[in-house]
């Protein structure tokens, strides 16, 4: 990814950015992101008499990154990462139409691994493999892009991705990675405490979110026989007093790859957990089964690839599942410039009650800067 560098000391300067005079070098800023935009052609199911636009103009804009890092006088590494995310659709006045910081955190890392402490993904979150991206900016899991509406009782779950405290304020530790193998562990106080708030003040209320996420990751990073290999599994917990619940999450991911081709999956189940980071009660036995499987090919500039994913949401007596697959590829123009075809077939079904279906067609352009 192509970074713009800007000296913090021209900041300071400006008057962007005030504080002491340090004898270690300035810390470095760069600001990059990627937006993806892609006109679709799309054939999604009436829901009675309601129907829907046949085309679509997709815009996201939600990772431009500015970071601050510098190393230190003692060799540490120090830095800060602020993420932004851009809402779409300003023309819609009932649309919010203005940039947050989705993620922003501080960190520091040496020879003892890595702190990071703020808000941000956890080590579940980050330490994870799944199944591969081969649309630019898109992929089956955690799509950036999906053309379907979701009616479905308890939301679509589309990841196999730790979500419980997701871009909550937290503290994350990395060990050094030896043999290939790094651990991760994470905690989170309360997950509806999110980003900076002025002077640090104030004080949550006990009881009125998931408390108390713990998370333990452990990844493998490597190459055998010329084969590279990536493997991953995580545990989450939480506590929800209000809703009488403990909500657990659980996963594991691998990819391989040889000779251009990279094999990709990954299994999720949780408990006690619906719309990804809502807490529901333990006696109603709620649960949720993701699992994801893709292969791709890149030679030169090319990627190709196909990939399927299916969630299952039940309580005693219900199930909803949604099944995805998504194929297509892209094609590198160079200095972070991808084109690329998205097609996409996603079907509901709503525990035999209603079911539905879109079916898709998009040319896609990503830029990274």
């Amino acid at each position: 990814m192509k970074k713009t560098l800007l000296g913090t000391t021209a900041l300071v300067s400006a008057g962007l950015i005030a504080g002491p005079a340090l004898a270690s070098d300035p810390l470095n800023v760069t600001v990059g992101g990627t937006v993806t935009t892609g006109f679709y052609v799309i054939d999604h199911d009436d829901f009675g008499a309601t129907t829907f636009n046949d085309t679509a103009v997709k815009l996201v804009a939600r990772n431009i990154d500015i970071k601050a890092e510098g190393t230190l006088d003692n060799g540490m590494v120090a830095g800060v990462l602020a993420t932004l995310s851009l809402n779409d659709d300003w023309n819609t006045h009932w649309q919010p139409n203005d940039a947050t910081f989705r993620e922003l955190f501080t960190y520091l890392e040496g020879g003892f691994g890595r702190f990071e402490l703020g808000g941000t993904d956890g080590a579940a979150f980050k330490m994870h493999y799944t199944s591969p991206w081969f649309v630019p900016g898109n992929g089956v899991d955690s799509p950036n892009i999906l053309n379907i509406n979701d009616v479905s009782t308890y939301g679509i779950r589309h990841s196999t991705f730790s979500l419980m405290a997701a871009d909550a304020n937290k503290v994350t530790y990395f060990t050094p990675r030896f043999a290939g193998f790094q651990l991760g562990l994470s905690y989170t106080p309360e997950t509806t405490y999110n980003g900076p708030t002025p002077n640090g003040l104030g004080v949550v209320t006990n009881n009125t979110s998931i408390e108390d996420v713990m998370e333990i990751a452990l990844n493998y990073a490597g190459s055998l026989g010329g084969v590279d290999l990536g493997l991953s599994g995580f545990y989450v917990s939480g506590d929800a007093p209000i809703n009488n619940s403990s909500p657990e999450e659980w996963g594991f991911g691998a990819n391989v790859g040889m000779s251009g081709f990279t094999l990709g999956g990954a299994w999720y189940q949780s408990e006690d957990l619906a719309l990804t980071s809502l807490a529901v009660p333990s006696a109603g036995g709620f649960e949720q089964e993701v699992w994801t499987l893709g292969l791709s090919y890149a030679t030169g500039p090319w990627t190709v690839g196909v990939a399927y994913l299916q969630n299952e949401a039940t309580v005693p007596g219900f199930k909803e599942k949604t099944k995805t697959w998504q194929t297509g590829g892209g094609y590198n123009l160079g200095s972070g410039v991808d084109v690329g075809l998205d097609l996409q077939k996603t079907d509901v079904d709503l525990g035999g009650a209603f079911d539905y279906e879109s079916i898709s067609g998009g040319l896609v352009l990503s830029v990274s800067f």
